[in-house]
Protein backbone atom coordinates (compact mmCIF):
# COMPACT_ATOMS: atom_id res chain seq x y z
CA UNK A 1 0.00 0.00 0.00
CA UNK A 2 1.41 3.45 -0.62
CA UNK A 3 2.59 5.60 2.17
CA UNK A 4 1.72 8.79 0.30
CA UNK A 5 -1.75 10.64 -1.93
CA UNK A 6 -0.06 9.69 -5.02
CA UNK A 7 1.66 6.54 -6.92
CA UNK A 8 4.90 6.66 -8.12
CA UNK A 9 5.66 6.73 -11.58
CA UNK A 10 6.54 4.03 -14.00
CA UNK A 11 10.22 4.26 -15.29
CA UNK A 12 9.70 4.49 -18.99
CA UNK A 13 7.54 7.53 -18.27
CA UNK A 14 10.38 9.60 -16.90
CA UNK A 15 11.37 12.17 -18.11
CA UNK A 16 10.87 12.07 -21.47
CA UNK A 17 7.33 10.37 -22.15
CA UNK A 18 4.46 12.32 -23.55
CA UNK A 19 3.00 12.08 -19.95
CA UNK A 20 6.27 13.29 -17.92
CA UNK A 21 6.33 16.40 -16.49
CA UNK A 22 8.04 19.48 -17.88
CA UNK A 23 11.88 20.29 -17.01
CA UNK A 24 12.47 23.20 -15.05
CA UNK A 25 13.56 26.07 -17.54
CA UNK A 26 11.33 25.13 -20.17
CA UNK A 27 9.99 27.99 -22.60
CA UNK A 28 6.21 27.79 -22.76
CA UNK A 29 5.67 30.74 -24.42
CA UNK A 30 8.20 29.95 -27.29
CA UNK A 31 6.49 26.71 -27.90
CA UNK A 32 3.15 28.20 -28.29
CA UNK A 33 4.21 31.06 -30.58
CA UNK A 34 5.60 28.00 -33.26
CA UNK A 35 3.05 25.68 -33.75
CA UNK A 36 0.50 29.07 -33.92
CA UNK A 37 2.70 30.26 -36.73
CA UNK A 38 2.69 26.87 -38.47
CA UNK A 39 -1.35 27.01 -37.71
CA UNK A 40 -1.00 29.97 -39.13
CA UNK A 41 0.59 29.31 -42.32
CA UNK A 42 -1.29 25.70 -42.76
CA UNK A 43 -4.40 27.90 -42.86
CA UNK A 44 -2.96 30.33 -45.34
CA UNK A 45 -2.03 27.20 -47.52
CA UNK A 46 -5.67 25.41 -47.03
CA UNK A 47 -7.37 29.12 -48.26
CA UNK A 48 -5.17 29.56 -51.09
CA UNK A 49 -5.77 25.96 -52.10
CA UNK A 50 -9.45 27.05 -51.69
CA UNK A 51 -9.21 30.45 -53.48
CA UNK A 52 -6.88 28.23 -56.67
CA UNK A 53 -9.70 25.46 -56.68
CA UNK A 54 -13.04 28.92 -56.66
CA UNK A 55 -10.96 30.74 -59.49
CA UNK A 56 -10.86 27.58 -62.12
CA UNK A 57 -14.73 26.81 -60.90
CA UNK A 58 -15.18 30.60 -61.89
CA UNK A 59 -13.03 30.13 -65.25
CA UNK A 60 -14.70 27.60 -66.11
CA UNK A 61 -17.86 28.83 -65.53
CA UNK A 62 -16.91 32.05 -67.21
CA UNK A 63 -16.39 29.95 -70.58
CA UNK A 64 -19.40 28.10 -70.18
CA UNK A 65 -21.52 31.45 -69.73
CA UNK A 66 -19.54 32.79 -72.63
CA UNK A 67 -19.83 29.59 -74.99
CA UNK A 68 -23.80 29.94 -73.91
CA UNK A 69 -24.05 33.47 -74.64
CA UNK A 70 -22.41 33.11 -77.94
CA UNK A 71 -24.54 29.99 -78.69
CA UNK A 72 -27.66 31.95 -77.72
CA UNK A 73 -26.24 35.06 -80.00
CA UNK A 74 -25.33 32.61 -83.05
CA UNK A 75 -29.08 30.82 -82.77
CA UNK A 76 -30.79 34.69 -82.67
CA UNK A 77 -28.96 35.96 -85.68
CA UNK A 78 -30.02 33.01 -87.70
CA UNK A 79 -33.38 33.09 -86.53
CA UNK A 80 -35.05 34.48 -90.35
CA UNK A 81 -38.41 35.05 -87.78
CA UNK A 82 -38.79 37.83 -85.90
CA UNK A 83 -37.70 37.85 -81.95
CA UNK A 84 -38.90 40.85 -79.49
CA UNK A 85 -38.48 39.49 -75.82
CA UNK A 86 -40.33 42.25 -73.69
CA UNK A 87 -41.13 42.81 -69.77
CA UNK A 88 -44.16 42.15 -68.40
CA UNK A 89 -44.99 46.50 -68.70
CA UNK A 90 -44.77 45.67 -72.40
CA UNK A 91 -41.18 47.18 -72.69
CA UNK A 92 -38.71 45.85 -75.09
CA UNK A 93 -35.67 43.86 -73.55
CA UNK A 94 -34.24 42.01 -76.31
CA UNK A 95 -34.76 41.76 -80.27
CA UNK A 96 -32.72 39.52 -83.00
CA UNK A 97 -31.18 40.44 -86.07
CA UNK A 98 -34.13 39.67 -87.87
CA UNK A 99 -35.93 42.31 -86.05
CA UNK A 100 -33.49 44.39 -86.53
CA UNK A 101 -34.23 44.26 -90.39
CA UNK A 102 -37.48 44.32 -90.16
CA UNK A 103 -37.98 47.44 -88.39
CA UNK A 104 -34.20 49.05 -90.06
CA UNK A 105 -33.07 49.70 -86.71
CA UNK A 106 -29.78 48.49 -84.60
CA UNK A 107 -31.16 46.82 -81.27
CA UNK A 108 -29.96 49.44 -78.65
CA UNK A 109 -32.08 51.52 -80.31
CA UNK A 110 -34.99 49.41 -79.80
CA UNK A 111 -34.85 48.66 -76.24
CA UNK A 112 -36.76 50.42 -73.70
CA UNK A 113 -39.44 51.05 -76.07
CA UNK A 114 -42.92 50.33 -75.44
CA UNK A 115 -44.21 47.24 -77.84
CA UNK A 116 -47.15 49.91 -79.17
CA UNK A 117 -44.11 51.84 -80.94
CA UNK A 118 -43.50 48.71 -82.52
CA UNK A 119 -46.90 48.21 -84.03
CA UNK A 120 -48.83 49.87 -86.55
CA UNK A 121 -52.20 50.87 -86.15
CA UNK A 122 -53.61 49.22 -88.19
CA UNK A 123 -52.61 45.90 -86.59
CA UNK A 124 -55.39 43.69 -85.70
CA UNK A 125 -53.90 42.75 -82.45
CA UNK A 126 -52.34 45.57 -80.24
CA UNK A 127 -50.23 45.96 -77.49
CA UNK A 128 -52.90 45.94 -74.85
CA UNK A 129 -53.67 42.48 -76.43
CA UNK A 130 -50.21 41.41 -75.41
CA UNK A 131 -50.53 42.55 -71.85
CA UNK A 132 -54.15 41.46 -71.17
CA UNK A 133 -52.74 37.89 -72.56
CA UNK A 134 -49.71 38.60 -70.06
CA UNK A 135 -52.23 39.37 -67.17
CA UNK A 136 -54.50 36.16 -67.88
CA UNK A 137 -50.70 33.68 -67.96
CA UNK A 138 -51.90 32.55 -71.64
CA UNK A 139 -49.88 31.93 -74.75
CA UNK A 140 -50.77 33.80 -78.37
CA UNK A 141 -51.09 31.20 -80.93
CA UNK A 142 -51.07 32.19 -84.36
CA UNK A 143 -52.34 35.91 -83.92
CA UNK A 144 -51.93 38.34 -86.79
CA UNK A 145 -49.85 41.22 -86.03
CA UNK A 146 -48.64 44.62 -88.49
CA UNK A 147 -45.39 45.93 -87.26
CA UNK A 148 -44.66 49.55 -88.73
CA UNK A 149 -41.24 49.33 -90.64
CA UNK A 150 -39.64 51.43 -92.85
CA UNK A 151 -41.34 49.94 -95.72
CA UNK A 152 -44.70 50.26 -94.18
CA UNK A 153 -47.04 47.69 -92.26
CA UNK A 154 -45.76 44.62 -92.37
CA UNK A 155 -47.98 41.69 -91.53
CA UNK A 156 -46.87 38.95 -89.50
CA UNK A 157 -48.19 35.65 -87.76
CA UNK A 158 -47.18 35.54 -83.97
CA UNK A 159 -46.94 33.15 -81.57
CA UNK A 160 -45.76 34.11 -78.36
CA UNK A 161 -45.42 32.47 -74.92
CA UNK A 162 -44.79 33.40 -71.10
CA UNK A 163 -41.00 34.29 -70.04
CA UNK A 164 -39.77 32.67 -66.40
CA UNK A 165 -37.07 33.63 -64.00
CA UNK A 166 -34.99 30.69 -62.06
CA UNK A 167 -37.66 31.31 -59.46
CA UNK A 168 -40.73 30.44 -61.76
CA UNK A 169 -41.97 33.57 -61.64
CA UNK A 170 -43.24 35.39 -64.51
CA UNK A 171 -41.12 38.69 -65.91
CA UNK A 172 -41.79 38.96 -69.65
CA UNK A 173 -43.35 37.42 -73.06
CA UNK A 174 -41.62 36.59 -76.01
CA UNK A 175 -43.53 36.92 -79.58
CA UNK A 176 -42.20 35.08 -82.08
CA UNK A 177 -43.38 35.99 -86.40
CA UNK A 178 -42.93 35.41 -89.57
CA UNK A 179 -44.36 37.52 -92.31
CA UNK A 180 -47.46 36.00 -93.45
CA UNK A 181 -46.57 36.71 -97.13
CA UNK A 182 -44.29 33.70 -96.61
CA UNK A 183 -46.82 31.31 -94.98
CA UNK A 184 -49.27 32.26 -97.80
CA UNK A 185 -46.31 31.34 -100.05
CA UNK A 186 -45.69 28.11 -98.46
CA UNK A 187 -49.38 27.22 -98.25
CA UNK A 188 -49.63 27.99 -101.95
CA UNK A 189 -46.81 25.51 -103.10
CA UNK A 190 -48.48 22.93 -100.63
CA UNK A 191 -52.01 23.43 -102.13
CA UNK A 192 -50.38 23.85 -105.34
CA UNK A 193 -48.61 20.16 -104.90
CA UNK A 194 -52.13 18.94 -103.44
CA UNK A 195 -54.19 19.95 -106.66
CA UNK A 196 -50.95 18.20 -108.53
CA UNK A 197 -51.45 15.24 -106.49
CA UNK A 198 -55.06 15.10 -107.17
CA UNK A 199 -54.31 15.61 -111.07
CA UNK A 200 -52.22 12.88 -110.82
CA UNK A 201 -54.53 10.36 -108.74
CA UNK A 202 -57.84 11.34 -110.82
CA UNK A 203 -55.67 10.58 -114.02
CA UNK A 204 -54.45 7.66 -112.79
CA UNK A 205 -58.23 6.25 -111.70
CA UNK A 206 -59.34 7.42 -114.95
CA UNK A 207 -56.68 5.44 -116.58
CA UNK A 208 -57.96 2.46 -114.13
CA UNK A 209 -61.50 2.86 -115.71
CA UNK A 210 -60.40 3.00 -119.43
CA UNK A 211 -58.64 0.11 -118.80
CA UNK A 212 -61.82 -1.62 -116.97
CA UNK A 213 -64.42 0.00 -119.81
CA UNK A 214 -61.43 -1.60 -122.46
CA UNK A 215 -61.82 -5.18 -121.18
CA UNK A 216 -65.55 -4.25 -120.55
CA UNK A 217 -65.83 -3.40 -123.68
CA UNK A 218 -63.51 -6.44 -125.53
CA UNK A 219 -65.60 -9.19 -123.54
CA UNK A 220 -68.97 -7.67 -124.93
CA UNK A 221 -67.89 -7.25 -128.42
CA UNK A 222 -66.72 -11.04 -128.16
CA UNK A 223 -70.13 -12.22 -127.11
CA UNK A 224 -71.86 -10.06 -129.41
CA UNK A 225 -69.69 -11.55 -132.19
CA UNK A 226 -71.35 -15.34 -131.70
CA UNK A 227 -75.22 -14.03 -132.04
CA UNK A 228 -74.66 -11.36 -134.72
CA UNK A 229 -72.57 -14.00 -136.78
CA UNK A 230 -74.97 -16.20 -136.00
CA UNK A 231 -78.03 -13.87 -137.16
CA UNK A 232 -75.58 -12.55 -140.37
CA UNK A 233 -75.31 -16.22 -142.03
CA UNK A 234 -78.64 -16.95 -141.38
CA UNK A 235 -79.69 -13.53 -143.10
CA UNK A 236 -77.74 -14.43 -145.90
CA UNK A 237 -79.25 -18.28 -146.39
CA UNK A 238 -82.64 -16.35 -145.91
CA UNK A 239 -81.78 -14.05 -148.97
CA UNK A 240 -80.95 -17.03 -150.96
CA UNK A 241 -84.04 -18.49 -150.04
CA UNK A 242 -85.92 -15.54 -151.21
CA UNK A 243 -84.39 -15.42 -154.14
CA UNK A 244 -85.48 -18.67 -155.02
CA UNK A 245 -88.73 -18.35 -154.16
CA UNK A 246 -89.23 -15.22 -155.75
CA UNK A 247 -87.89 -16.75 -159.14
CA UNK A 248 -90.53 -19.16 -158.54
CA UNK A 249 -93.51 -17.11 -157.66
CA UNK A 250 -92.45 -15.49 -161.32
CA UNK A 251 -92.86 -18.58 -163.41
CA UNK A 252 -96.73 -19.39 -161.55
CA UNK A 253 -97.82 -15.87 -162.15
CA UNK A 254 -96.11 -16.05 -165.41
CA UNK A 255 -98.94 -18.99 -166.44
CA UNK A 256 -96.10 -22.25 -166.62
CA UNK A 257 -97.34 -25.16 -167.37
CA UNK A 258 -97.01 -27.90 -164.88
CA UNK A 259 -94.46 -29.88 -165.99
CA UNK A 260 -92.53 -26.04 -166.23
CA UNK A 261 -93.31 -25.33 -162.60
CA UNK A 262 -91.49 -28.79 -161.52
CA UNK A 263 -88.74 -28.76 -163.10
CA UNK A 264 -88.26 -24.90 -161.94
CA UNK A 265 -89.45 -26.34 -158.29
CA UNK A 266 -86.77 -28.72 -158.33
CA UNK A 267 -83.94 -26.55 -160.01
CA UNK A 268 -84.50 -24.05 -157.25
CA UNK A 269 -84.74 -26.77 -154.28
CA UNK A 270 -87.73 -24.93 -153.17
CA UNK A 271 -88.66 -27.74 -150.84
CA UNK A 272 -85.66 -27.81 -149.27
CA UNK A 273 -85.61 -23.89 -148.42
CA UNK A 274 -89.22 -24.35 -147.66
CA UNK A 275 -87.90 -27.01 -145.12
CA UNK A 276 -85.00 -24.79 -144.21
CA UNK A 277 -87.17 -21.74 -143.38
CA UNK A 278 -88.61 -22.24 -140.31
CA UNK A 279 -85.25 -23.49 -138.58
CA UNK A 280 -83.47 -20.68 -140.16
CA UNK A 281 -85.60 -18.10 -138.87
CA UNK A 282 -86.10 -19.34 -135.50
CA UNK A 283 -82.12 -19.30 -135.19
CA UNK A 284 -82.19 -15.66 -136.67
CA UNK A 285 -84.41 -14.85 -133.80
CA UNK A 286 -82.93 -16.46 -131.14
CA UNK A 287 -79.48 -14.64 -131.78
CA UNK A 288 -81.54 -11.34 -132.12
CA UNK A 289 -82.69 -12.46 -128.33
CA UNK A 290 -78.74 -13.09 -126.93
CA UNK A 291 -78.25 -9.67 -128.48
CA UNK A 292 -80.99 -8.28 -126.55
CA UNK A 293 -80.20 -9.81 -123.60
CA UNK A 294 -76.61 -8.59 -123.92
CA UNK A 295 -77.36 -5.30 -124.33
CA UNK A 296 -79.76 -5.67 -121.58
CA UNK A 297 -77.18 -6.68 -119.24
CA UNK A 298 -74.64 -4.00 -120.69
CA UNK A 299 -77.37 -1.31 -119.69
CA UNK A 300 -77.81 -2.66 -115.96
CA UNK A 301 -74.27 -3.17 -115.12
CA UNK A 302 -73.29 -0.05 -116.42
CA UNK A 303 -76.00 2.14 -114.36
CA UNK A 304 -74.71 4.60 -112.18
CA UNK A 305 -77.54 4.55 -109.55
CA UNK A 306 -77.03 4.59 -106.04
CA UNK A 307 -80.15 6.38 -104.68
CA UNK A 308 -81.47 2.71 -104.17
CA UNK A 309 -80.04 -0.47 -103.61
CA UNK A 310 -81.91 -3.66 -105.31
CA UNK A 311 -81.90 -7.56 -105.39
CA UNK A 312 -80.13 -8.93 -107.92
CA UNK A 313 -79.03 -12.30 -108.96
CA UNK A 314 -75.15 -13.59 -108.50
CA UNK A 315 -75.15 -16.14 -110.54
CA UNK A 316 -75.86 -13.62 -113.60
CA UNK A 317 -73.28 -11.48 -112.93
CA UNK A 318 -70.21 -13.73 -112.85
CA UNK A 319 -71.35 -15.84 -115.83
CA UNK A 320 -71.88 -12.25 -117.24
CA UNK A 321 -68.27 -11.24 -116.11
CA UNK A 322 -66.87 -14.46 -117.20
CA UNK A 323 -68.32 -14.57 -120.86
CA UNK A 324 -67.07 -10.80 -121.27
CA UNK A 325 -63.39 -11.27 -119.49
CA UNK A 326 -62.17 -14.77 -119.45
CA UNK A 327 -63.60 -16.61 -122.81
CA UNK A 328 -62.75 -13.77 -124.66
CA UNK A 329 -59.07 -12.96 -123.61
CA UNK A 330 -58.72 -16.82 -122.94
CA UNK A 331 -61.00 -19.30 -124.81
CA UNK A 332 -59.50 -22.31 -124.31
CA UNK A 333 -59.19 -21.75 -120.50
CA UNK A 334 -61.24 -24.58 -118.01
CA UNK A 335 -63.65 -22.23 -116.73
CA UNK A 336 -65.69 -23.80 -113.94
CA UNK A 337 -68.36 -22.05 -112.10
CA UNK A 338 -70.65 -23.15 -109.32
CA UNK A 339 -72.58 -20.60 -108.18
CA UNK A 340 -76.59 -21.70 -107.97
CA UNK A 341 -79.56 -20.15 -109.18
CA UNK A 342 -80.87 -17.83 -106.86
CA UNK A 343 -77.79 -16.82 -104.93
CA UNK A 344 -78.99 -13.04 -104.02
CA UNK A 345 -77.52 -10.30 -102.86
CA UNK A 346 -78.05 -6.19 -102.04
CA UNK A 347 -76.67 -3.72 -103.98
CA UNK A 348 -75.82 -2.39 -107.04
CA UNK A 349 -75.50 -4.98 -109.68
CA UNK A 350 -73.33 -2.52 -111.93
CA UNK A 351 -70.87 -2.30 -108.95
CA UNK A 352 -70.67 -5.85 -108.32
CA UNK A 353 -69.90 -6.51 -112.04
CA UNK A 354 -67.20 -3.91 -112.14
CA UNK A 355 -65.91 -6.21 -108.88
CA UNK A 356 -66.70 -9.63 -110.88
CA UNK A 357 -64.47 -8.65 -113.79
CA UNK A 358 -61.45 -6.96 -112.08
CA UNK A 359 -61.15 -10.53 -109.92
CA UNK A 360 -61.59 -12.69 -113.08
CA UNK A 361 -59.19 -9.85 -114.96
CA UNK A 362 -56.44 -10.29 -112.32
CA UNK A 363 -57.30 -14.17 -112.14
CA UNK A 364 -56.79 -14.72 -116.17
CA UNK A 365 -53.89 -12.16 -115.88
CA UNK A 366 -51.93 -14.23 -113.18
CA UNK A 367 -52.23 -17.51 -114.92
CA UNK A 368 -50.44 -16.05 -118.04
CA UNK A 369 -48.04 -18.08 -119.83
CA UNK A 370 -48.41 -21.00 -117.15
CA UNK A 371 -48.83 -24.80 -118.10
CA UNK A 372 -51.94 -25.77 -115.78
CA UNK A 373 -54.56 -23.11 -116.14
CA UNK A 374 -57.79 -23.32 -114.31
CA UNK A 375 -60.51 -21.12 -113.24
CA UNK A 376 -62.68 -22.26 -110.79
CA UNK A 377 -65.58 -19.94 -108.90
CA UNK A 378 -67.85 -20.83 -106.10
CA UNK A 379 -70.52 -19.10 -104.32
CA UNK A 380 -72.65 -20.00 -101.41
CA UNK A 381 -75.05 -18.51 -98.54
CA UNK A 382 -73.10 -18.29 -95.29
CA UNK A 383 -74.30 -17.03 -91.72
CA UNK A 384 -71.96 -15.06 -89.57
CA UNK A 385 -72.38 -12.94 -86.64
CA UNK A 386 -73.35 -10.02 -88.54
CA UNK A 387 -76.01 -11.79 -90.61
CA UNK A 388 -76.86 -13.85 -93.66
CA UNK A 389 -74.07 -13.65 -96.06
CA UNK A 390 -73.49 -14.93 -99.48
CA UNK A 391 -69.71 -15.48 -100.97
CA UNK A 392 -68.33 -15.65 -104.44
CA UNK A 393 -65.11 -16.91 -104.02
CA UNK A 394 -62.23 -16.65 -107.33
CA UNK A 395 -59.44 -18.98 -107.57
CA UNK A 396 -56.73 -18.99 -110.04
CA UNK A 397 -53.84 -21.70 -110.89
CA UNK A 398 -51.44 -18.94 -110.82
CA UNK A 399 -48.32 -18.27 -108.63
CA UNK A 400 -50.44 -17.05 -105.59
CA UNK A 401 -49.63 -14.30 -103.03
CA UNK A 402 -46.44 -13.61 -101.30
CA UNK A 403 -46.64 -14.17 -97.55
CA UNK A 404 -44.44 -10.64 -97.78
CA UNK A 405 -47.29 -8.12 -100.17
CA UNK A 406 -50.29 -10.12 -98.56
CA UNK A 407 -51.34 -6.85 -96.42
CA UNK A 408 -50.64 -4.40 -99.08
CA UNK A 409 -52.37 -6.07 -101.73
CA UNK A 410 -55.49 -4.01 -101.65
CA UNK A 411 -53.50 -0.86 -100.89
CA UNK A 412 -53.87 1.66 -103.94
CA UNK A 413 -51.27 2.54 -106.62
CA UNK A 414 -49.64 -1.01 -105.34
CA UNK A 415 -49.08 -3.44 -108.27
CA UNK A 416 -46.83 -6.68 -108.82
CA UNK A 417 -47.90 -5.99 -112.71
CA UNK A 418 -44.97 -4.81 -115.53
CA UNK A 419 -44.66 -1.58 -116.23
CA UNK A 420 -48.42 -0.81 -118.57
CA UNK A 421 -50.13 -3.50 -117.60
CA UNK A 422 -51.63 -2.00 -114.43
CA UNK A 423 -52.01 0.82 -111.99
CA UNK A 424 -52.39 -0.76 -108.97
CA UNK A 425 -56.13 0.71 -108.36
CA UNK A 426 -58.00 -2.14 -109.78
CA UNK A 427 -58.24 -4.08 -106.19
CA UNK A 428 -58.42 -0.94 -104.44
CA UNK A 429 -60.96 0.08 -106.02
CA UNK A 430 -62.93 -3.13 -105.58
CA UNK A 431 -62.64 -3.09 -101.65
CA UNK A 432 -63.85 0.07 -101.54
CA UNK A 433 -66.79 -1.12 -103.29
CA UNK A 434 -67.29 -3.91 -101.34
CA UNK A 435 -66.94 -1.58 -98.22
CA UNK A 436 -69.60 0.51 -99.51
CA UNK A 437 -72.19 -2.68 -99.93
CA UNK A 438 -71.24 -3.12 -96.15
CA UNK A 439 -69.60 -6.87 -97.35
CA UNK A 440 -65.78 -7.11 -97.65
CA UNK A 441 -63.31 -8.51 -100.00
CA UNK A 442 -60.49 -10.79 -98.64
CA UNK A 443 -57.38 -12.10 -100.51
CA UNK A 444 -55.37 -15.73 -99.52
CA UNK A 445 -53.78 -18.54 -101.66
CA UNK A 446 -55.28 -21.73 -101.75
CA UNK A 447 -53.94 -24.67 -99.94
CA UNK A 448 -53.02 -26.20 -103.65
CA UNK A 449 -51.63 -24.21 -104.80
CA UNK A 450 -52.88 -20.60 -106.50
CA UNK A 451 -54.39 -17.58 -105.11
CA UNK A 452 -57.92 -17.73 -104.07
CA UNK A 453 -60.07 -13.73 -103.68
CA UNK A 454 -63.14 -13.80 -101.98
CA UNK A 455 -66.40 -11.34 -102.28
CA UNK A 456 -68.80 -11.20 -99.09
CA UNK A 457 -72.25 -9.31 -99.56
CA UNK A 458 -75.28 -9.49 -97.33
CA UNK A 459 -77.42 -11.72 -98.49
CA UNK A 460 -80.90 -10.55 -99.60
CA UNK A 461 -83.83 -10.79 -96.96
Amino acid sequence: MPTSGRQDMPSDLLPDSPLSLPRAGTDFGAIDADEAWIAVIRKMDETYAELVRQQVELEAKNTALEEAQGFIAGLLGSMTDVLVACDLSGRVEQVNLAAERAFGQRADALLGRPLSDLLDASSETTAADVLATVARRQRIADREFTLATPDGPLAIAVNGALRFDPRGRAVGIVLVGRPIGELRAAYGALAKAHEHLKRTQQQLVHAEKMASLGRLVAGVAHELNNPISFVYGNAHAMKRYAERLIAYLDQVHAGADGAALAKARGELRIDRALSDIPATLSGMLEGAERVRDIVADLRRFSSDRREAQEVFDLAGVVRSAVDWVAKSQMPDLPITVAVPEGLEAVGHPGHIHQVMMNLVQNAVDAMEGRADRRLEITGERIQTADGRQVAVRVRDTGPGIPDALMDRIFDPFFTTKPVGKGTGLGLSICYRIAEEHEGRLEAGNHPEGGAILSLVLPAAP
